[in-house]
């Protein structure tokens, strides 16, 4: 086992932390492999500003957002702005927040939000925010304990087992919570120690008409010119330690906040983005990347493309329909779209052949080396076997129990109901039921939902063969109107309304359960369950596992060939460091991209009778009165710009900083031409999009009259 610590230990200094633009890195190692590289690119402060657990640093104030229950997976960053918890993100980062508190009487998704005073902050249970404590090297404490030739299921559980036990000793007698990751697909591994903060609150946010301007049809594009923030506030107990709600708490004050700098950027300047990227794939093998491009993607969108037609439709045909759906369809357009750039970035760059090269290569340098040989063969083999199972899985997952809301809403009354049977839980079965179905409907149209169903059993029957379709959903097939078969299907099932609903539950018993399970959009919802788990999933799982070893021992064996080569390890929703320069770029043969936008660019897109293009009166009277205070460069007001910071789903809300540390925008999306930089990144053409702080400041002051808020932050002028 000691000769394997040694060989893991040796991977880590032969991938020299990369001296490029290139790259998600590990803070507690920038001393160690990045700081010289960022120091020569212009960044003036130490690793030790960035990261330290003796003092306080730029880390402390950076946060992951999370839920109650996955507070660790973190699907946006965000960052304190002030001695007293104010702390901003993107505006989709808060949409749902945003919308949960809106209605038609107070419709803070058109018109925005903005608290005149702490007591108007508004509270949004469920919301986590994590502030790292420190980060530690725990690969030699968990490679120790496992012995050469363990089955792939063994090595997987003794590692959790192991990853368990550390966790706890790390928070024992504290309010904090550990989580440890795999690193480099599972050759090394990192503790990550937070605390977690419960009292998270909506401070302000601008109107959808700004923090989304330019919608879906802007989404993953450049130029932008897009508002993409709001303002949250976090609230501590009278220790300042996390606690859950309450009006006795008061405003978290954090080890570090982010000082502001309005002075400008310029082409060229150096930028850091502090954040939790979620998930990147860089090291995957040819053979997912063509089955990523021609099977996965393709029929995913297609999917998604007939769910966005009836939302987008219903949306047009009314604004109550809108409020329930803007965050629903914005949820659906936004991998919808990247999957396609994914697609045209990866053909663009030759992905796929450019990985057989490689592979080629490896598979003559891995001839005598008995760890490496024949796994480019099994590579091959194992998404063979994949094929039309990952197909099978995208019908049954994004046409079937995501399509329809009322399948999946059916699946889970079900599945509580089953639950509240077996552990004898009736009363608060039927409390809990009536709050999630009260908040479904709230935000539901049944005549949308119709339409989607059959839209999704069209879909289904018409892109798979007979084999790979559940029972209940090849019944549809059987008519020629699949717009009628949806019709009959909501109106016999009880589902399709709050009080039927109601009613079947009933007392969450074994009757309910029964009644529950005779309802058709139910038996619809367990068909494709159960095809998927007894059908599709077992043999899938089983090649999923099987590919995870492989890609360890791949990534092992890339970096053993190529020692000279920079490696770093794939995003997995724990802190990271990307570093770059702003600039423009050139996405095709004529067209070249300044690196930043402006005011006047909003002003000459606005379009009243266009909804994602209508912008509030407040910005066009602020735009004629030329009101545009200190928050202008060369006359005119900034409002985004882009740089070649390795970023991914998660970064968005991540702050961009400038070579001082100071604040200069918040990330929010990427240029939609380098969208595949998820499994292969080029400098040239991968770009992130930020909106620039000054705009951000400009809308909260002149466009919100929430000035208030500026007096807590610290500003550079």
């Amino acid at each position: 086992m000691k000769k394997w610590i040694s060989f893991v230990s040796v991977l880590c200094l032969l991938t020299g932390y990369c001296q490029a633009d290139e790259g998600m890195w590990i803070p507690m190692l920038l001393k160690k492999y990045n700081i010289e590289d960022m120091q020569k690119k212009g960044f003036r402060l130490t690793a030790e500003d960035v990261y330290d657990i003796n003092k306080a640093s730029l880390k402390d104030a950076v946060v992951g957002l999370g839920r109650e229950g996955s507070p660790f997976h973190h699907f946006c960053t965000g960052e304190f702005i002030s001695a007293e918890g104010l702390l901003v993100t993107n505006h989709h980062c808060s949409f749902d927040m945003i919308q949960s508190h809106s209605s038609l009487e107070h419709n803070y998704l058109r018109d925005g939000f903005w608290a005149r005073e702490r007591s108007e902050e508004l509270a949004n249970p469920g919301i986590t925010v994590s502030v790292l404590v420190r980060m530690e090297d725990v690969t030699e404490q968990i490679m120790s304990q496992l012995e050469e030739g363990l089955s792939m299921q063994e090595r997987n559980r003794r590692i959790d087992s192991i990853s368990g036990v550390l966790e706890r000793r790390a928070t024992e007698g504290s309010n904090l919570q550990a989580n440890i990751r795999p690193y480099f697909n599972g050759n090394q591994f990192f503790m990550s120690v937070f605390r977690i903060f419960r009292d998270v609150r909506l401070a302000g946010a601008p109107a959808s008409a700004i923090g989304k301007f330019g919608g879906d049809t802007d989404n993953w594009m450049w130029p932008r010119h897009t508002g993409d923030f709001s303002v949250l506030r976090v609230y501590a107990d009278e220790n300042n330690e996390p606690a859950g709600y309450s009006e006795k708490n008061r405003p978290y004050r954090p080890a570090s906040f982010f000082k502001i700098s309005a002075q400008g950027i310029k082409e060229g300047d150096f930028t850091m983005i502090f954040g939790y990227p979620g998930t990147t794939n860089e090291y995957l093998p040819s053979h997912a990347i063509r089955q990523l491009t021609e099977v996965e993607n393709p029929h995913k969108i297609a999917i998604r493309t007939a769910k966005l037609n009836v939302m987008n439709e219903a949306m047009d045909r009314s604004e109550l329909t809108r409020i329930k759906y803007a965050a629903k369809a914005a949820g659906v357009a936004n991998a919808w779209k990247k999957w396609q750039g994914e697609i045209k970035g990866l053909k663009r760059f030759h992905t796929i052949g450019n990985k057989e090269k490689q592979e080629a290569e490896f598979a003559k340098w891995a001839e005598g080396h008995k760890r490496y040989e024949g796994i480019t063969e099994r590579y091959r083999d194992l998404y063979a076997r994949r094929e039309n199972l990952i197909r099978a899985y995208v019908y049954a997952s994004e046409a079937g129990l995501r399509g329809a809301e009322i399948v999946g809403l059916a699946e889970k009354v079900r599945s509580r109901v089953s639950k509240s049977v077996e552990k004898k839980e009736q009363a608060a079965c039927k409390e809990g039921l009536h709050q999630e179905i009260a908040a479904f409907f709230k935000n539901y149209d049944v005549e949308t939902d119709r339409r989607i169903l059959a839209e999704m059993l069209r879909l289904y029957n018409a892109n798979l063969p007979a084999e790979w379709i559940p029972e209940e959903v090849g019944k549809a097939r059987q008519t020629e109107d699949y717009g009628q078969y949806a019709a009959e299907l909501f109106k016999k099932s009880s589902f399709a309304t709050p009080q039927g609903a109601e009613v079947v539950w009933g007392d969450c018993d074994e009757k309910a359960l029964r009644r529950i399970e005779k309802d058709p959009v139910t038996r619809l919802a367990s068909s494709i369950r159960e095809f998927m788990l007894h059908r599709i999933l077992p043999e899938l799982m089983e090649i999923e596992r099987e590919l995870k070893n492989e890609n360890r021992i791949w990534l092992a064996g890339l970096m053993e060939m190529n020692p000279e080569k920079v490696y770093y390890a794939d995003a997995n929703s724990t802190l990271r460091v990307a570093y770059g320069k702003v600039g423009g770029y050139s996405p095709a043969d004529g067209v070249n991209y300044t690196y930043y936008t402006t005011l006047t660019g909003i002003m000459e897109k606005d379009r009243p009778e266009i909804y994602d293009y209508n912008i509030p009166q407040a910005l066009r009277d602020v735009y004629a009165r030329k009101d545009f205070g200190p928050y202008t460069q060369n006359g005119e007001v900034p409002v985004c710009f882009v740089a070649n910071n390795h970023t991914t789903g998660g970064n968005s809300g991540s702050p961009v900083l400038n070579a001082d540390g100071h604040l200069i925008g918040i990330n929010f999306d990427r240029a939609w031409e380098g969208v595949m930089s998820d499994m292969q990144y080029d400098p040239e053409i991968c770009r992130n999009i930020a909106v620039d702080i000054r705009y951000v400041l400009f809308v909260i002051d002149k466009v919100a009259g929430a000035g208030h808020l500026l007096n807590e932050m610290e500003i550079i002028r």
